[in-house]
């Protein structure tokens, strides 16, 4: 089952498909990992996100395109910016597209779009030890040179693998991409042939590993799909929700992979946890409190509330469709 809250979410759109304004008591909605919004001015095109390893409840994120070589830390918890961390020893960034945290507790980015259709004969990658302090500040990064098998691509989704710490790349294809798997350690002194290990069915837009590694997860504007990853490839998965928002940009586990924190671009852009695929099935829920899980007969706690909001959506629409009907007969 999914959470209280995407179900809600689900309720909501269905009312607003149907023209209607619905306004339902739920209960409590279980919320580890908390909605947020980017409240920085200069964060107008947040491409990418990565939530820190030292820093509960920041999510590093980066404007699109030529921004500048800067990373930004937001905290979750006010969407303030916390610190901002200005690249050097890397040339001036074309379309940075996406961001990951590395095994190593290192930020990989990746200056890695092409909305010239691929025609770049080279893409970069740069890397640099996430800051112990959040304060604004300069870091020398390494920068690697990016080549494809089989020619230039356009590509706005880096991911780099939680435990074999390898950088894997989707491109961004309206006719469905591809994934591609970069060598089993970057060199910064020569290129770095990225070769392709899977076709994707999906115009991507960003991506991310489960922590644990055993999952893939891939989005595009508006639909998201998971993957079973063995032995360095995607296997078997299938569609996981993804919230309606402006320009669906980015996605990343939240640090303890019960979320996926689902991010856009925009002007004071939302952040939007869901819950992560197969988390509830594996673990027997969210682990709720007794107040959040409510009763089972009664309807009192926030499954109740649900059922309001349902009964009252249906009551609507049948009161819609039945002036309708009285209107016509008149």
């Amino acid at each position: 089952m999914r959470s209280l809250r995407a179900r809600g979410r689900s309720l909501l759109a269905v009312a607003g498909a149907a023209g209607l304004v619905l306004v339902a008591a739920a209960g409590p909605a279980a919320a580890d990992n908390e909605d947020f919004t980017i409240e920085d001015s200069r964060i107008t095109e947040s491409s990418g996100l990565a939530a820190s390893k030292a820093h509960p409840g920041v999510y590093w994120t980066h404007n699109d395109s030529d921004d500048g070589a800067y990373l930004y830390a937001v905290d979750s918890r006010t969407g303030k910016t916390v610190a901002t961390v200005t690249m050097t020893g890397v040339g001036a960034p074309r379309d940075v597209e996406a961001v990951s945290m590395g095994p190593d507790g290192a930020l990989y980015v990746g200056d890695i779009g092409d909305n010239l259709g691929g025609t770049w004969p080279h893409v970069w990658i740069y890397r640099f030890p996430e800051p112990k302090q959040l304060r604004d500040q300069t870091v020398r990064a390494t920068q690697y040179t990016v080549q494809y098998e089989g020619g230039a691509r356009d590509a706005e989704a880096l991911m780099v693998h939680p435990k074999t710490g390898r950088v894997y790349i989707a491109d961004k294809k309206e006719d469905g991409g591809g994934l591609y798997e970069g060598p089993s350690e970057l060199s910064a002194s020569g290129t770095n042939v990225f070769r392709r290990v899977a076709d994707i069915d999906l115009w991507t837009t960003d991506g991310a590993f489960s922590p644990d590694g055993t999952k893939l997860v891939l989005r595009s504007y508006f639909s998201a799909r998971w993957y079973a990853w063995k032995d360095g490839r995607p296997g078997k998965g299938g569609r996981t929700d993804v919230p309606m928002q402006r320009q669906g940009e980015s996605v990343t586990y939240a640090p303890d992979g019960r979320d996926l924190m689902f991010g856009s671009e925009g002007r004071r852009s939302g952040v939007e946890a869901l819950p992560a695929p197969g988390v509830e099935e594996s673990s027997g829920g969210r682990g709720k409190s007794p107040d959040e899980q409510g009763s089972s007969g009664g309807g009192d706690g926030a499954d109740g509330g649900y059922k309001v909001g349902a009964m009252a959506l249906v009551v609507a629409v049948g009161l819609t469709f039945g002036l309708k009907r009285l209107f016509r007969r008149r």
